[in-house]
Formats: C-alpha cells, structure tokens, sequence
C-alpha cells in the first residue's frame, strides 16, 4: 500500500492514487459509451402487464418505482384482494411471495431487453435460501414493496436474490435461478 495514498484510496485497497484516477477516468468514458438504462418515471400495470406474460389478476404487481441493470424495486397491493389468483381457502400463505418476486424479475428481464427486441421467456428453476418471517401475505395492511437484485448470469440462466416487505419489516427473502428459453431469441 501506498503511504502517500488519500485515507479514502487506502480505505479501498487501491495502492497508488494515480491509478485510481486513471480507473475513474476509464469508468467515466465506459458511462458515456454506454449510459446506464433506468427508469425515467414508474411503470404502472399495463406497461407491467405489457412485458410479462401474466394476464388479468394474474398480473400480480401494480408499479415498478425503479430499476437499473442490475435491480428492480416494484409494489404491490394485490395481496389485499380476495380474488386474488393464488388465494386458498381465503389466505394467502407467504410462500405466495416468491411468484410476486417472480414477476419483478420478469419485468427487469423485460427492461433489460434490448429495445425492439422480444423479452426471452423465462422459467424459475429453483430457489434456495428461502426465509419466511411472517406466515400471511393477506393481512399485510400497507403495499408490499418488491425487491429483485440480479446476482449472476449468462445468455441462459440468472441468479437472483429477493426480498418481500410490507409495513415496514421484511417478509421473506431468498435466492431464485431463472432458466432462459433458448427458443425465444
């Protein structure tokens, strides 16, 4: 390590600050060359609707509040509605969290898309490190707020982590693997 390194470098590991400055530098023109994609605005349910393949009530998010290339945050209020799709025998259990996290990966699939371009189908193939703190996503009073991060991924397969909150704690989280349909290039 450098002695005459800024506290902040040192902090970083980064040896020499003239190096830093060189990578900066080199991170700055890479932003320039490729802006990074977000959301200008939330996207409602029909944009939502018009990206994945889920239909009517099955639809499950209302808005996504912003995105990047690497997360997505959306919120929900379907969980209050006694018809909703994935209800039975009135409740609707938390692992009923994982399909609304399901379809926040769906979208950041869909807005990663290169413009033009049709979204690829995507199947979830596993999840893992599921943790549930509640038992009810039905009795959650507030929107649910959805959170995907994108881990890991190649041109057929992704590795997501998520989380599910709802008045102000977290409900459940986890990893999920989503294979890509080959056939939908």
């Amino acid at each position: 390590m450098n002695a005459t390194a800024r506290p902040a470098d040192r902090a970083a590991g980064v040896a020499d600050p003239a190096s830093a400055h060189a990578g900066q530098a080199a991170d700055a023109a890479r932003a320039v060359a490729a802006p990074e994609r977000t959301a200008a605005a939330t996207l409602d349910r029909a944009g939502i609707a018009a990206r994945i393949p889920h239909a009517g009530s099955m639809c499950l998010l209302d808005a996504v509040l912003d995105w990047n290339p690497e997360t997505i945050r959306c919120r929900a209020g379907s969980h209050r509605d006694a018809a909703n799709p994935l209800a039975a025998a009135g409740r609707l259990g938390i692992a009923c969290g994982i399909e609304y996290a399901a379809q926040a990966m769906a979208v950041h699939g869909a807005l990663l898309a290169a413009s033009g371009d049709r979204p690829r189908q995507g199947y979830l193939a596993s999840v893992r490190g599921v943790d549930c703190f509640a038992e009810r996503l039905d009795d959650v009073v507030g929107d649910l707020d959805i959170e995907a991060g994108r881990l890991s991924g190649d041109d057929s397969n992704v590795l997501y982590r998520f989380a599910v909150r709802g008045d102000g704690r977290l409900l459940l989280e986890g990893r999920a693997a989503v294979i890509l349909d080959s056939e939908g290039r």
